[in-house]
Formats: structure tokens, C-alpha cells, sequence
């Protein structure tokens, strides 16, 4: 490393984004014993080589609680020991008036102290609305249709909302219909600690008797969520007693929708949420994400992250279809950029955008 920091030349203020996966709360949160979490070092053993004046980093918010604030704790001391006075603040595009909520950390460091610096002069450029329209173009060429099967899906989920009397609020904790029928234990006991003969006793996913099975056979009949080696968190029981609720309460208006959501291929489809409150029960009118926690259905004000794979792209509902390349180049600021031609590839380069070390 030595000799090849030598090539990097003098500069007075270094940008780095540094890889975010191993201080993500969507990862394993390995923080600095990942690969990736290391490259941190590779930023010190640069400034305190080159001494340029200033620096700029940046990467997930999390990064400052991870480990109770650990982790971050030793970072700052790493700077401070180079002589860097040192200060960070959190901001997403929304507070700019670009709609993508994408909360990032950014940490500036100076070894000429930062009395002449302060984010307040960057909260000042911070707009209160968001004009969502300069960012979508109508009946884009170039974006990619939602598959009909997608569709399908979206369609009995549809068919679920309308079945809703109006006078009866849609859930706003995550809706998993694998529960509605279910009775398999959660509370104390859970189904890896009990026997197969326990077992039989009891529903699994949409009130499937699990009598007769095998473990193997049980296990493929319970909610991926429900295989688990010890008790379940708190907050996961708390959405199976509602979702359990919930259709004990309303059966009568959605069992025969309910047996089409279960013939539904995957169970994060067989999943909703529902983040749009009492608006108006038409999926089509929002944004929407096929994600692996359920579908997710949002207001149009803002845009869902751009991320590393192609299967969760936003989707304009009422056009039923994906985000152009064009309009997400537009939703990171980076219009003129040349991206590969292959979607996959493209997203996962717009997923993965980092700032570069900078001379």
C-alpha cells in the first residue's frame, strides 16, 4: 500500500464514499470486520499520507449507532488523531426538492478547525414542497412495462382493498395474509422448539392444517418469518396478533380473496403494505415496490431509494410500469451520464452511486 498511495497526487480536499453494506440496517451490520467495512482504513492510511486540508465522507446514517455508537466513536477518533477537526450531519434529496428519500451521512473534516463551516448554511437551501412531475414523463418509450404477472398480482390485492367496507380502516402495520387462518404458537412457545406430533395440532399459512405432515412438510406450510431458532421479537408478535385480529374481525368480506392471495407465487407477495393512510384504495393511483418485505404502496411525493437490484425498482402505478433510466439519472442529479444499456446493470450502477476520491 505504500507505493501505491504514492500515486495518489497532492490534493486539498478529499470526497470519499466508502462502502455502506456493513453499517446498513438492511445488512448483517458486521461494521469494520466486513471486507467492505475495512475500506474505512484505507481512507486514514490517505489522509495520513497526503494531509489535505479538507475532507468529505459520506455513507448511511446508521453508521453513527451502529454498535451503540461504537463504531463511530472510533472512527471520529481516528480522524481527530490525524488533526482533523470533525462535525456530520444527515440529509436526503427530499430536503432539496428532489423526490428520492436516500438519507445519507455526511462527516467534513478540516485541519483548519470549522469555525468557518456550518451546515446550518446548507439547511437554509431546504425546501418545504416537491414538484414530483418534473421528474416522471408521461408515457415514457424507454421504460420497461410491468410483467402481467406482477399485474395479476396487483390486481387481486385490488380485489382485497374494495372487499374492505369503506367504514373499516386498511392496516397500517404490514398485512401478512399467511396469517389469516393461522393458529401455529408464537407467544411463548414456537414451532422449531415443538415436536411434529405438537405440531399437528395446529394451521399454518392460510389456515392449512399442519395434521399428517412432516417436519419438512410443516416447515413449507409455515410463514418463512415463522422458522426461527429462538422466541420471537416482540415487534413480530405484535403484527401476527394484529394480522391474526384483523381477519377474525373481517372474514366474512375477505375469505374468497383471501384464497386467491394464497395461490399468489412467493410470500412477499403474499404481503402489503399499505403506506398511503385513508387515501384513496386504488393501487394504480401510487407509487409502488415489489419488495421482499411485501409489496409496498406509497404516495406519489417522493421516490422509494434507488437500490443494487433490479427487482425493486419503483413502479409508477398508473402507468403500470418501471422507472426509466432516463428519469432515475434524473432523481440522482446525474442527467448526461452514459449508463450500460442492460437495465440490470444499470440499476445496480444507479443503486450503487458513490462519490470518488477527489483531487
Amino acid at each position: 500500500m505504500e507505493k501505491e498511495i504514492e500515486i495518489i497526487p497532492e490534493h486539498d480536499i478529499l470526497c470519499a464514499g466508502f462502502p455502506c453494506q456493513p453499517f446498513s440496517k438492511a445488512g448483517k451490520q458486521l461494521g469494520r470486520i466486513d471486507d467492505r467495512g475495512n475500506l474505512f482504513d484505507e481512507i486514514i492510511k490517505i489522509l495520513d499520507f497526503r494531509k489535505p486540508t479538507y475532507f468529505i465522507l459520506e455513507n448511511v446514517p446508521f453508521i453513527a449507532k451502529h454498535d451503540n455508537e461504537e463504531t463511530w466513536s472510533v472512527m471520529k477518533t481516528e480522524l481527530e488523531n490525524l488533526g482533523y477537526e470533525v462535525n456530520h450531519e444527515v440529509y436526503s434529496p427530499q430536503d432539496f426538492g428532489i423526490p428520492q428519500h436516500r438519507q445519507r451521512i455526511f462527516i467534513v473534516g478540516s485541519l483548519n478547525g470549522l469555525e468557518h463551516f456550518s451546515f446550518k448554511t446548507i439547511d437554509n437551501k431546504k425546501v418545504d414542497s416537491i414538484k414530483i412531475e418534473k421528474y416522471i414523463d408521461k408515457n415514457s418509450k424507454t421504460a420497461k412495462a410491468l410483467p402481467q404477472v406482477n399485474i395479476d398480482c396487483l390486481n387481486i390485492w385490488q380485489e382485497f382493498l374494495e372487499n374492505i367496507p369503506e367504514e373499516i380502516k386498511i392496516p397500517g402495520f404490514p398485512i401478512w395474509s399467511m396469517e389469516f387462518g393461522a393458529n401455529y404458537p408464537f407467544e411463548d412457545n414456537y414451532p422449531e422448539k415443538m415436536t411434529v406430533r405438537e405440531l399437528s395440532k395446529y394451521k399454518g399459512n392460510f389456515g392449512v392444517s399442519l395434521e399428517g405432515m412432516s417436519r419438512k412438510e410443516i416447515r413449507a406450510n409455515l410463514p418463512s418469518y415463522a422458522r426461527v431458532t429462538k422466541k420471537f421479537p416482540e415487534w413480530k408478535k405484535r403484527y401476527i396478533r394484529e394480522n391474526r385480529k384483523f381477519y377474525e374481525e373481517n372474514k366474512k368480506h375477505i375469505e374468497n380473496v383471501v384464497k386467491k392471495i394464497s395461490t399468489l407465487p412467493s410470500q412477499s407477495w403474499q404481503k402489503l403494505e399499505w403506506n398511503v393512510g385513508d387515501s384513496e384504495r386504488n393501487i394504480y393511483n401510487y407509487f409502488l415496490q415489489f419488495r421482499a418485505s411485501g409489496i409496498r404502496i406509497k404516495l406519489p411525493n417522493f421516490f422509494p431509494s434507488l437500490v443494487c437490484t433490479n427487482t425493486q425498482k419503483p413502479i409508477i402505478g398508473w402507468e403500470k410500469r418501471y422507472i426509466s433510466q432516463k428519469e432515475a439519472l434524473r432523481l440522482q442529479s446525474l442527467e448526461g451520464l452514459k449508463l450500460p444499456d442492460n437495465d440490470n446493470a444499470a440499476f445496480k450502477a444507479l443503486g450503487n452511486f458513490k462519490l470518488k476520491i477527489a483531487a
